[in-house]
């Protein structure tokens, strides 16, 4: 039968989904909410990846929303429109990341100012967590963008220039010295390489770059993309990063930049976008003043008065979203931002599916809850562990359980509960087959 069991504390990782992400988009909406966005028609689609790019365009994309559907959650709607988990939750501040209210409105932040960079090869801004690459499509040149995942604090992911020296598919990931102790101080002994497959963290492609150690690659936990979690390298959702792998050849130039705040122009408007800086608050504001320094001088050079207090604002609430701040040319202004509105697909790209409950199979208790949102949630977040591990709500008067699997066997249920602890900090409890009669109070 089954017993209550009680959530041991959480990873950093869990923190940083469950809390963080929603802990940094708590600020005012006063800027995205102005009169300067306007609704325009609903559209089934919206340009997310691929953008023409103007010599005098550096906004690139359109703002799009959505009327959330019961179900879903920031990371599945962050993947299928192609932008981060960190960057959607900023965009949209109360919102939660796992359990979010059936019916609300949510932003998509699907336009961006490019990096202050020359405009070739593939340009990496990491306090945007968004990759650029720039290519003459013959006729005009075209910019297509991506979300990312980038080093963490502790293992930061470097800037500066750098080339694609050769690529791999389906590559072998070699343990570096370091991840290995990490791993096993952890009670996770990992072996000296993994082939391609599920388990390698490396996806199914990866560009390796001139700096030693550090590569550009895909993931095997997509749910990370838009967060600090790699060990420094540079990851990319599997379908982003085949598309960048075919269309990058060996010898591409690569810059990595750290740019929180940009400014930049489009039909004669000029837009500013902030994002809360990765780094001490002291290396923020030596970039801030440097877009100040800039500002000051386009308020010089057009002759137009800058609204210093909506500066400061978009800057203060760091929404991630390009907010227009001046008039370059006189009347520009008129042709207001249209914001997109798109009809919710029938189905999010990459959302986890769940199996159908077994009797002959093998689960895993992994919570025993009487708040139904907080199992819901820790469903959730197991749902998008990275190889997914299937996980459930099972509610039986006011005691709400999570159950993950099915599984085929032991050993499987038993791994599972070893990711569990090790990824999560949750002290799961494998379950053999279950008879009949517990299948039916299973369901109840």
């Amino acid at each position: 039968m089954l017993q209550n069991v009680d959530l041991t504390r959480v990873s950093p990782w869990l923190r940083l989904m469950a809390l963080g992400v929603f802990i940094l988009a708590l600020n005012g909406c006063a800027v995205t909410k102005g009169a300067w966005l306007s609704s325009g028609p609903m559209e089934k689609e919206v340009a997310r990846n691929r953008f023409p790019l103007e010599k005098s365009d550096d906004v690139i994309g359109r703002l799009a929303v959505i009327r959330l559907e019961d179900g879903d959650t920031l990371p599945d709607i962050a993947r299928h429109f192609g932008v981060g988990i960190n960057a959607l939750s900023a965009a949209n501040p109360g919102v939660d990341v796992w359990v979010p209210t059936a019916g609300e409105r949510l932003t998509l932040p699907l336009s961006f100012i490019l990096p202050d960079a020359p405009r070739k090869g593939i340009v990496i801004n990491l306090a945007t967590m968004r990759l650029f690459q720039f290519k003459d499509d013959r006729t005009s040149a075209v910019v297509s963008t991506y979300p990312v995942g980038i080093g963490t604090k502790e293992r930061p992911t470097p800037t500066g220039q750098m080339r694609v020296t050769r690529k791999a598919a389906r590559p072998t990931w070699y343990v570096p010295a370091s991840i290995a102790e990490d791993h096993r101080r952890k009670g996770d002994p990992l072996p000296a390489k993994i082939a391609a497959g599920p388990q390698n963290p490396l996806g199914e492609y990866a560009l390796y770059l001139s700096k030693a150690g550090y590569l550009i690659h895909g993931t095997n936990k997509p749910a990370s993309i838009g967060l600090k979690a790699s060990n420094g390298c540079v990851r990319l959702l599997p379908e982003n990063v085949e598309t960048l792998f075919n269309e990058t050849p060996v010898n591409t130039s690569v810059l990595i930049v750290n740019q929180p705040y940009l400014i930049g122009q489009r039909d004669g408007v000029l837009y500013m976008e902030a994002h809360t800086p990765l780094e001490k608050p002291d290396a923020g504001a030596i970039e801030l003043e440097k877009v100040y320094a800039h500002l000051r001088s386009l308020e010089k050079q057009s002759g137009r008065t800058l609204d210093w207090k909506k500066v400061k604002t978009v800057q203060a609430e760091a929404r991630g979203i390009p907010v227009p701040i001046l008039e370059l040319e006189k009347g520009a202004g008129k042709a207001a931002e249209k914001i997109v509105q798109v009809e919710h697909p029938d189905k999010l790209y990459g959302k986890p599916e769940l199996p159908e409950l077994k009797l002959a199979a093998w689960y895993v208790l992994a919570g025993d809850l009487s708040d139904e949102v907080e199992a819901e949630r820790l469903a959730a977040i197991i749902n998008h562990q990275g190889p997914p591990i299937p996980a459930r709500v099972l509610s039986k008067q006011d005691r709400h359980r999570v159950i993950a699997g099915p599984f085929s066997n032991a050993s499987e249920a038993n791994d599972a509960a070893r990711r569990l602890k090790i990824d999560l900090e949750i002290n799961g409890v494998v379950m053999g087959p279950v008879s009949k009669t517990e299948s039916i109070a299973l369901n109840q």
